[in-house]
């Protein structure tokens, strides 16, 4: 099955492969998410932490455009040299030189899969535990950066004229209450944040302020904590999307929702039987109507678990569909230009597998069709195209 033949042509591949991998990743992270994280205020120690546990989370998109990029360089300089026509002149069939690109495809897909099985969910666990943990670093950077910390996600603000070390220079604190108005305001001649873990609580520890209450008195204090709570999405388990668990925790959640479906199903039968007597509680018609709400979102949760459990292996073989595409292009437009050929045969995948795959994922994720048709019809069209393409190729 590898000869000579196939074992340059898929060394030539995946030398190309490597390299574009490399740089693309490498671009993506330095470019892209390192400098929005040196924007929102993190440190170089924090980002260089950061930067192994996002590399897994940026492969299955690089993947899929390097192997592609590999195709369309080794074949079009294959084709453009001249050594296609060499070997069909030989009598060895296209199939043979075709055939190790689509090893790399599956090797590659296969890849994607084991990343998305475990290991990506994993390093978004690591992701979220390091930023809980570094959470004081993280507000001291943040202050540093931008003289405040001022976000929806959290009920409180802060304002400061400098940091000095762990010391905060003429602080404004705005606590919020659970409408969303602000209830008090204090300010400080200094100020110092500490983290306490267990109870996932931020205090502000003042010294020489006044504090402005709701009801607009004001009071001075020496020294005073105002202790708030963390973001309750900080290293939350609870609230975990289906995105950023494993395999395996998607399938144990799914068990979880069957039963909590069939307990609640259970709850509203009795409740119902129990409106149709004379002695009902007036309030269980609402308790009714709670409780199927309860299980309207619990059918769309177990519906988000089953979509990404299709839509894992689905993106991971976008490697595979990518290759059968790009093997019969490269060697049609016969061009060592690489680029041309690359964005000859990127722009139908952009235009055609991607609109694809997120509309049908969305839909999917709707429950009004088949999941498993909506999330497979990008892959299934692509293989088709390009199964096509390379039987014409061959044939040719």
């Amino acid at each position: 099955m590898f000869g000579i033949l196939q074992r340059m042509v898929f060394w030539e591949l995946f030398k190309v492969f490597f390299l574009a991998l490399v740089g693309i990743t490498g671009i993506l992270l330095m470019a892209g998410i390192v400098a929005e994280a040196t924007q929102q205020g993190l440190g170089p120690a924090q980002i260089l932490g950061a930067i192994p546990l996002l590399i897994p989370s940026t492969l299955p998109y690089t993947i899929p455009a390097t192997t592609l990029f590999a195709t369309c360089v080794v074949y079009g300089r294959l084709s453009a040299d001249n050594e296609v026509l060499a070997i069909r002149a030989s009598g060895i069939n296209l199939g043979q030189i075709i055939f190790p690109g689509l090893c790399l495809g599956l090797i590659m897909s296969t890849v994607t899969m084991v990343l998305y099985y475990q290991i990506i969910p994993h390093t978004h666990h690591l992701l979220r535990a390091m930023v809980f943990n570094d959470a004081e670093e993280l507000l001291y950077s943040m202050l540093k950066k931008n003289g405040m910390i001022n976000h929806s996600n959290i009920p409180y603000s802060m304002f400061v004229k400098g940091v000095q070390g762990k010391k905060l220079i003429n602080p404004t604190f705005k606590r919020r209450d659970a409408k969303g108005a602000i209830d008090v305001v204090a300010q400080a001649r200094e100020a110092k944040l500490t983290v306490d873990r267990e109870r996932k609580l931020l205090m502000i520890h003042m010294k020489h302020g006044i504090a402005t209450f709701e009801d607009g008195s004001k009071g001075y204090f020496e020294d005073r904590v105002w202790e708030v709570p963390l973001p309750t999405n900080m290293n939350n388990d609870a609230n975990r999307r289906a995105r950023d668990m494993t395999w395996q925790e998607i399938l144990d959640k799914r068990v979880e929702y069957q039963e909590e479906m069939t307990k609640v199903l259970s709850e509203i039968d009795t409740a119902s039987i129990a409106l149709n007597t004379a002695s009902a509680n007036p309030d269980l018609p609402k308790h009714v109507e709670n409780l199927k709400s309860k299980l309207k979102h619990s059918k769309q949760q177990y519906l988000f678990l089953n979509v990404e459990l299709l839509m894992r292996p689905a993106l991971s073989l976008g490697c595979f569909c990518f290759i059968l595409v790009g093997c019969p292009v490269g060697i049609w437009l016969s061009k060592s230009d690489f680029l041309s050929s690359f964005i000859t045969c990127f722009l139908p995948i952009v235009l055609i597998y991607y609109p694809l795959m997120l509309c049908g994922t969305g839909m999917a994720k709707e429950g009004r069709i088949d999941p498993t048709a909506l999330v497979w019809a990008a892959d299934t069209i692509i293989i088709l195209i390009g199964t096509f393409l390379c039987w014409r190729t061959v044939r040719s």
